[in-house]
């Protein structure tokens, strides 16, 4: 089971939204960080989901943007209004290293649907499981793996587990590799005594409310090398002008044509999704649709290869 983390970001929110049948078929179960105040893009992915009956998971105290902390906004229009009949959901609760296990223990008694702990840096697994125990509503334990160790993920070993790993390296565009190795956990993950795997998708897990200017444009596409036991790599298609950030639509092009040829070789790992024929689309029209665009058809990419993994 696949479980993508998306910070509900605007291009965000519409992946999920355009996506949410093909999560639905492949059982992809979204967790998703609401990072803006106003709720409009959320309401309108989440009643996408809804219509598939899709699974997912909503966060009520993001980390991260505008939410920081959760809002009551965000429990009543949502949670009591667009969510109160649907039970295809749980919500999230972030537990990280400022976190009260008082806290836990009330979120969890207070809600009457399913909870998902979301475990980001707290210290104290045991006081924590132990606080946890027998509470009926959590449906599952997601460790983002970078902040739990796995004498720390023991603790928890006789409830349903999901492991998150950020497989993409944050850099500048033009620091990237041409390929690097992404994440075994498609693979592994059931191994390791986990029920579900996920990732970053190819944002990662650094937040920021923009981006930066544009010295170079990069195309981020996953793929599977069947000659590597299947594991999963990256590869990054580079602007050649790097040096400064003017003309981001001439050197997104330039990029584009580095994913093309990769394409178009007979010999070419890459998966023909959707996202990947549409960038060709692009590329027949020298179109440039925008940076937020094209890290959507990323992200879409991405979603359509593990759902080619899971039979979706």
């Amino acid at each position: 089971m696949y479980y993508p983390y998306f910070r509900g970001k605007q291009y965000e929110l519409i992946t999920i939204r355009e996506n949410a049948e093909r999560m639905s078929q492949a059982n992809i179960i979204p967790i998703i960080e609401p990072v803006k105040r106003s709720l409009t893009g959320l309401r309108r992915a989440l009643e996408a989901l809804m219509a598939q009956q899709t699974q997912f998971v909503l966060v009520m105290n993001p980390l991260h943007g505008e939410l920081n902390g959760g809002a009551e906004e965000l429990q009543a229009e949502i949670v009591e209004g667009l969510l109160a009949d649907y039970d295809d959901c749980r919500l999230g609760f972030v537990v990280g290293s400022n976190t009260l296990l008082e806290d836990v223990q009330e979120f969890c008694q207070r809600q009457n649907k399913d909870v998902s702990i979301i475990h980001y840096g707290y210290p104290r697994a045991g006081e924590l499981a132990g606080a946890v125990n027998g509470i009926v509503a959590i449906r599952e334990h997601i460790f983002i793996d970078e902040c739990c160790s796995r004498l720390y993920r023991r603790n928890f070993r006789n409830d349903y587990r999901v492991l998150v790993r950020d497989g993409f390296v944050k850099r500048t565009n033009r620091e990237h590799p041409e390929v690097e190795h992404f994440s075994e956990l498609h693979i592994t993950y059931t191994e390791d005594g986990f029920g579900g795997f996920g990732d970053f998708l190819t944002v990662g897990d650094d937040f920021s409310e923009s981006g930066g200017p544009a010295y170079a444009v990069a195309i981020h596409l996953t793929y599977i090398d069947s000659n590597e036991d299947d594991d999963m790599f990256i590869k990054h298609y580079i602007s050649d002008r790097t040096t400064s950030p003017t003309d981001p639509g001439g050197k997104f092009l330039e990029a584009l044509q580095k994913l093309v040829d990769d394409v178009e070789d007979p010999n070419s790992k890459i998966l023909r999704s959707e996202a990947v024929n549409e960038f060709l689309e692009l590329h027949a029209r020298g179109h440039f649709p925008g940076l937020g665009y094209v890290k959507k058809l990323s992200m879409q990419h991405h979603i359509e290869l593990i759902a080619s993994l899971q039979g979706g």
